[in-house]
């Protein structure tokens, strides 16, 4: 980071009805990062799926999936959570050596929580150039509706399970384009509505002043087939995950939500260094299915044993 209120996450906003009470005291304060490695079951899985559950604190993501070395040195660092692009036509990095079922596997029995991200086709007024070959094409419903069964597929593949968050991430596009808005719109209900109806819950990744602001416009026009989850992006600097100007307070809370407050940086950890973005979050993360036996052994550097976080 809903419309069929018998998939929607339980305690997150009810999309096609008025906004519900505000957060309970446990939630993660206004603009501040979520308390680190805290990790609750969220009810309501779709079709009687397995319950995910929601994680606090803070998460990277990166363009490729980083070696599990590098993942067991990361151990080290203030992060407890990993975006992860399983899918999609639209990734800047499509290859994804590492990303394979053992990879999932090893990282969750590290400890990491994952969070799949499938970036497919694109607003037809996408600001990137590079994304405009991927545009949403002239029936964007039934391309969202085969989309969503390949983001499930994907995911399936790699051991995520249902009840499982997938992520939709749909790059930041002209604002004030309201024919490519009514298009962006139909393929995202269209993804939503197939990834829920496949077990998984729909979320969403996009900028905040284009699309998480269309979306939120939606959300309170009573628009049915809306996202579970909300990652919004807005590079400020400082996690601000509940008092983001776009959004009511308490739109996709409690527990739904992930901030990208800042991009492309770079950190070093045990000495492996990777560029990333940075989150806070509050949100669903990836049920692990593969078998923990198939994980791969990955030594610990010396250097590093010392200071591994378990």
């Amino acid at each position: 980071m809903a419309a069929a209120l018998m998939v929607a996450l339980a305690g997150t906003v009810l999309l096609n009805a008025p906004p519900p009470p505000p957060p309970p005291s446990g939630a993660v304060a206004s603009g501040a990062p979520a308390p680190d490695t805290a990790t609750r079951a969220v009810a309501g899985a779709p079709g009687g799926a397995a319950t995910p559950a929601a994680f606090s604190g803070k998460a990277f993501d990166t363009c490729e999936a980083p070696s599990l070395a590098v993942m067991r040195a990361w151990r080290g660092s203030p992060y407890g959570a990993v975006g992860i692009y399983f899918g999609g036509r639209g990734r800047g990095c499509p290859v994804q050596k590492e990303l394979t079922p053992a990879w999932v596997a090893s990282a969750h029995a590290m400890g990491w929580r994952l969070l799949p991200l499938f970036v497919g086709s694109q607003a037809p007024c996408v600001d990137s150039l590079a994304k405009r070959k991927y545009a949403i094409g002239g029936n964007p419903t039934s391309q969202g509706t085969k989309e969503g069964g390949d983001a499930v597929r994907a995911a399936s593949a790699l051991g995520i399970g249902t009840g499982s968050p997938l992520y939709l991430d749909i790059e930041a596009y002209r604002r004030g384009d309201t024919a490519c808005a009514a298009t962006t719109l139909s393929f995202v209900r269209a993804w939503n509505k197939e990834v829920r109806r496949l077990g998984y819950l729909p979320g969403f990744y996009s900028s905040a002043d284009t699309g998480v602001r269309d979306m939120e416009a939606q959300r309170r026009a009573g628009t049915k087939d809306l996202p579970d989850v909300m990652w919004f992006a807005r590079w400020r600097g400082q996690p601000a995950l509940l008092t983001e100007s776009v959004l009511h307070p308490e739109a996709w809370t409690p527990h739904a939500r992930i901030h990208q407050y800042a991009g492309n940086v770079t950190e070093t950890y045990g000495g492996h260094t990777v560029a990333i973005d940075r989150n806070a979050m509050d949100a669903p993360v990836a049920r692990v299915t593969a078998p923990a036996r198939f994980a791969a052994r990955v030594p610990v550097p010396l250097s590093f044993a010392g200071s591994r976080r378990p």
